[in-house]
């Protein structure tokens, strides 16, 4: 099943299916009204649902209406719980670099974490307000599962067992606040703003063969500015999202809903370019002695489009502006 959310009807949103081309959507209710309703009754609903996405792929739905991807929110526009890791150890490792910071101990044995904001997701065609260029804006490709109830200390075969959903994201980063946060011990925390999402989030079994090891065997297609800047494979994950969950998992439950991200995609391979920019920051230190690519600037737009070998975009794609935040945005924020 593919699902989307609307921006309406409450903080949660409304809910839709999505026919497998994308092209038409039907509201879920009654069977569920949001996302998390969905994903907390999951056996309880999962079967009526797929009897109804089935009727919508097959046409048999006269409630259909044209899907438009720009006008929905997150999937999940807020989550009980967001846990990203860093699973591409190519990338993890020039990040290293980036930050003159020592290796990390047992990077390639031991998954890293970090518990970011899970109250405020932004959809995929949303400006992102942001205080200040000097921050260092930047984008980092990723994808991400959502989870069903995981016990504490789950094995990573159940663990897999536990995903509902697979869905992209761009886990923005403001690098100018990320050497000092790391070197703290507490993680991030200024050095993240609002996590956004390509529109639809599908099951494991939409992605078929693309979907296997716990792993999307998918390219990120990234542009910046319309310009291509990288199509990293997510086949090249250290740790598959079975291991990622059961490490989140180990010294605690996972609510329903909570999203666990691989990290930045990132390829060994330089002819795949880089789904962020302080990636390929620190390869043009590496090749040429200085980095000369810089950060965002207001105005700026990102694309990101997972596609298969057909050229079919499952998720759909995140295309969005970079805009300065105003005072308007901190009182609907507040609001």
């Amino acid at each position: 099943m593919k699902f989307a959310t609307l921006p309406e009807g409450g903080v949660d949103g409304c809910l839709l299916l999505v026919s497998r081309d994308l092209s038409h959507a039907v509201e879920t209710a009654p069977i569920a009204r949001t996302l998390l309703d969905a994903l907390e009754r999951w056996d309880e609903v999962a079967p009526e649902l797929q009897a109804r996405y089935e009727a919508l792929n097959a046409g048999r739905m006269p409630d259909a209406r044209p899907f438009h991807p720009a006008a929905c929110a997150a999937p999940l526009p807020r989550s009980p719980q967001w846990c990203d890791g860093s699973a591409f150890l190519n990338h993890g490792r020039l990040m290293e670099q980036a930050f003159n910071t020592p290796p990390i101990p047992e990077f390639d044995t031991v998954p890293v974490m970090y518990q970011g904001a899970s109250d405020d997701f932004l959809g995929p065609a949303s400006d992102v307000p942001l205080p200040d260029e000097a921050h260092g804006i930047d984008f980092e490709g990723e994808f991400g599962v959502v989870v069903g109830r995981v016990p504490m200390g789950v094995s990573a075969a159940d663990a897999l067992e536990q995903v509902r959903l697979i869905v992209q994201l761009n886990d923005w980063s403001l690098r100018a606040f990320g050497p000092r946060e790391m070197k703290t011990g507490f993680g991030f925390l200024q050095a993240k703003p609002s996590t956004s999402f390509a529109p639809v989030a599908v099951t494991p079994d939409e992605l078929g063969e693309y979907w296997r090891d716990g792993r999307v065997h998918l390219a990120l297609h990234v542009e910046w500015n319309d310009r291509w800047f990288g199509h990293p494979h997510g086949r090249e994950m250290n740790f598959g999202f079975g291991e990622l969950v059961a490490h989140a998992a180990r010294t605690r439950r996972l609510s329903v809903g909570t999203i666990v991200g691989s990290g930045t995609v990132s390829n060994a391979d330089r002819k795949a370019g880089s789904a962020c920019i302080a990636e390929r920051r620190v390869i043009e230190m590496i090749d040429d002695g200085s980095a000369h690519t810089s950060f965002m600037r207001f105005g700026d737009r990102v694309r990101m489009t997972a596609r298969d070998e057909e050229g079919g975009a499952p998720f759909g794609t995140i295309d969005q502006r970079v805009v300065r935040a105003s005072r308007a945005d901190d009182e609907e924020a507040s609001s």
